[in-house]
């Protein structure tokens, strides 16, 4: 059972719970455990770790890992494929920011 004590049902619908092992992770996306150790390196996703010291991840990492993944295959070096993906998710966050702050200002006006 997970150090906090709650069923592992109740994680279910939780995209950032480490439901995966590194062997299971590795074949969801048709790739090996190196792989994954090597985006860890790059620091694009940092697996939490189980009691025992062993890697797990999230759905929210593996749709990352995925999509470095789809780089690598088209040839981009790994270093740069973590790169992208990086810039990409900040990319999302500061337009997702931008939205909300023009939702509030259409709510608001400008004295927010």
């Amino acid at each position: 059972m997970p150090a906090e004590n709650v069923p592992v049902a109740g994680h279910l619908d939780d995209d950032d719970y480490p439901a995966y092992t590194m062997g299971r992770a590795a074949d969801l996306l048709g790739t090996t455990p190196a792989f994954l150790r090597a985006i860890g390196e790059a620091e694009l996703i940092t697996p939490l770790r189980s009691d025992g010291g062993h890697r797990r991840y999230s759905r929210r990492q593996l749709r990352i890992a995925a999509r470095a993944r789809e780089l690598v295959d088209q040839g981009t070096p790994i270093e740069a494929a973590c790169r992208i993906v990086s810039l990409e998710d900040q990319l999302d966050e500061e337009r997702r920011r931008n939205q909300d702050m023009r939702r509030r200002l259409d709510e608001h006006g400008p004295d927010i």
